[in-house]
């Protein structure tokens, strides 16, 4: 029999109120169920915030390098359980095990930078205008934080969300993806052995129209941080403005690689085919655009398409694979249906362009590593997130014409250019519109400790990692001590 999980609301693990309960099965085996989870509703997610929010009270007073202590604690569990993890994770949710180990690495250097940020949440001291008279500025928690994440990181964008937000001195009730819910699990009991309270942290298993919207609608909970789709996104917004919650919301991406005619184009080979075909595609970060040089597009294509054709497809937890599975099934019918339109819209299908149902590949939702080419940049394989293993490949003249097209979407997350020309890399860092931007490097890759995120419709201007997260989940708060006796009254008695 399938092991069955709970939820975890205030120090307790408990049955969804009504019931109710999800598969969770292996996308590289549909056959094996992977756990069976509470399918809950708004009555859980009550219990789950009032139970944030009795715990608030005492949390937001533990001192924060005593916070940051039990943040230490995490990551040395996350270092011990490393393998496990990323192996379930696989499992889970598909991609290869080499990426899921860095998947909980990126958790672990997420906790050790978590647990120094409680003796570094700096605040101001600033000279008064006015005589014996103190100014600063302090950073104080907010309240309850509704995390809400995805499948495709499911344990280091989590950790993101949930690390900064506690050492931050706030209380979190945590929805994890419907397709990733074991990975959440094992994150939250990691959390508890490290010794965080009751009721600090608390995760509710279910759907995003019934556990998100609960969370995200609540009076009670006072910021939300999103990571997912903008359509979703936009929701979380409005349905969040009536109680004018603070919002961070990380969403899609439609990130592209230039190649300039000076590049090593080895080395941008390997970039495209890591951004492009890792994770399966499935990243907002993913390299789902190819802007080749006119100079250099046959040769390039040439290389491009010879290297992809011998990606090996399969079981994420083989050595020997190179790309796992979609997710799910509706992943992969949506990456075939973006297939059928690139196709309709003129594009030319140089590889790919179909389900993979070979050996070991049948009972799993796997896709073949897909290329377009004679892709314009007007095109809805060129305009439109896919989230999957599709690439299209765009024509241009120069570095300028590159970064036009590049440009040319709705999305800004992330860029990348290969040059050998300083000057070029420096105009594609000046010009594009993009949160992150990388030099000879393909368009995945961010590290934790500097800040990530995006513009235009990518996100509402937040940024998670490094120091940046901090800003979001904490108040700024303005302190004056005057010692001076007397009543003095700023911008009147002064001038």
């Amino acid at each position: 029999m399938p092991q069955k999980f709970q939820n975890f609301i205030n120090g307790k693990w408990v049955d969804a109120k009504s019931g109710r309960t999800f598969e969770n099965r292996n996308p590289a085996n549909w056959d094996e169920v992977v756990g069976i989870f509470p399918k809950s509703g708004k009555e859980d997610v009550d219990e789950a915030v009032k139970a944030a929010r009795a715990a608030f009270e005492k949390w937001r007073l533990m001192p924060a390098p005593k916070r940051g202590d039990i943040m230490r604690k995490v990551g040395d569990l996350l270092v011990a359980h490393k393998e496990e993890l990323a192996r379930e994770m696989t499992r889970e949710m598909g991609k290869v095990l080499l990426e899921t180990r860095g998947d909980v690495q990126e958790g672990i250097d997420t906790a050790y930078y978590a647990s120094s940020e409680g003796r570094r949440l700096f605040g101001h001291t600033v000279p008064s205008e006015l005589p014996n008279k103190f100014a600063m500025a302090i950073r104080v928690p907010i309240g309850v934080a509704g995390i809400i994440t995805p499948w495709n990181f499911p344990m280091a964008i989590p950790t993101w969300k949930i690390f900064p937000a506690i050492l931050s001195g706030n209380t979190v009730v945590f929805k994890p993806a419907t397709d990733t819910p074991k990975t959440a699990t094992t994150l939250i009991e990691i959390l508890m052995e490290a010794g965080i309270p009751e009721g600090v942290v608390n995760i509710v298993h279910g759907g995003g129209s019934e556990v998100g919207n609960a969370i995200t609608s609540h009076p009670d909970v006072d910021l939300i941080s999103f990571t997912g789709s903008t359509l979703v996104g936009k929701q979380i917004s409005k349905s969040s403005s009536d109680t004018l919650k603070r919002v961070s919301l990380e969403l899609g991406g439609k990130n592209a690689q230039i190649v300039m005619d000076d590049a090593d184009l080895d080395l941008a080979l390997d970039g495209v085919l890591w951004g492009a075909f890792g994770t399966t595609g499935q990243r907002c970060t993913a390299t789902s655009r190819l802007i080749l040089h006119e100079k250099i597009y046959d040769k390039f294509m040439t290389m491009l398409v010879d290297r992809t054709k011998k990606l090996r497809l399969g079981d994420g937890l083989l050595q020997s694979t190179d790309v796992g599975p979609c997710v799910n099934e509706s992943q992969r019918k949506t990456v075939a249906s973006y297939v059928e339109i690139g196709q309709q819209e003129g594009a030319t299908l140089v590889a790919g362009g179909a389900d993979a149902n070979g050996d070991g590949l049948s009972k799993g939702w796997f896709y073949q590593p897909t290329i377009f080419s004679d892709v314009k940049p007007t095109m809805r394989i060129a305009k439109e997130e896919i989230f999957g293993p599709v690439l299209s490949v765009i024509r241009a003249k120069d570095v300028e014409e590159s970064i036009r097209i590049l440009n040319d979407t709705i999305y800004g997350l992330s860029s990348s250019i290969y040059t050998r020309d300083v000057n070029k890399a420096f105009v594609a860092i000046r010009d594009i519109k993009a949160g992150i931007t990388y030099v000879n490097v393909p368009t995945i890759g961010a590290e934790a400790h500097l800040p990530f995120g995006g513009v235009k419709q990518t996100g509402n201007g937040h940024r998670e990692g490094g120091w940046t997260v901090y800003d979001f989940f904490t108040e700024w708060k303005a302190v004056y001590v005057d010692y001076s006796g007397k009543l003095q009254r700023a911008q009147i008695d002064n001038y």
